[in-house]
């Protein structure tokens, strides 16, 4: 089975001031990616988290630009998966976390001499 993964913006800098003509120019946004899967019997659910920011280049004078207060989340996300950080590598991440904690890879047995 694998992780029901979804991706959120937490939150957005923004240029107080004019960029090559443009306001609100979004600079910096945070961003995390969660995963969530259940397993087992009786049914457990694990959850898992990564998170980062990510820097934008500045618009070009001229260019397109979205108005800020048009900007969807799938619009930022679309900017932090074309700057630098890696879908598939977090969300790998991610799913590592929840199979780790579905079955982990060391745990802490009693000691064999120790009696119940």
């Amino acid at each position: 089975m694998s992780a029901t993964i979804t991706w959120v913006i937490e939150w957005m800098q923004a240029s107080t001031a004019e960029i090559n003509g443009h306001s609100e120019v979004v600079l910096t946004a945070g961003w995390r990616c969660n995963g969530t899967e259940t397993a087992g019997t009786p049914e457990v659910t694990y959850t898992a988290t990564s998170y980062g920011s990510c820097s934008f280049p500045q618009p070009a004078e001229g260019g397109a630009f979205t108005p800020y207060a048009s900007l969807t989340q799938a619009q930022v996300l679309g900017w932090c998966w074309n700057n630098g950080v890696d879908k598939t590598c977090a969300e790998a991440a991610v799913q590592s976390q929840i199979d780790s904690q579905i079955n982990p890879p060391i745990v802490q047995p009693p000691l064999p001499w120790a009696t119940a």
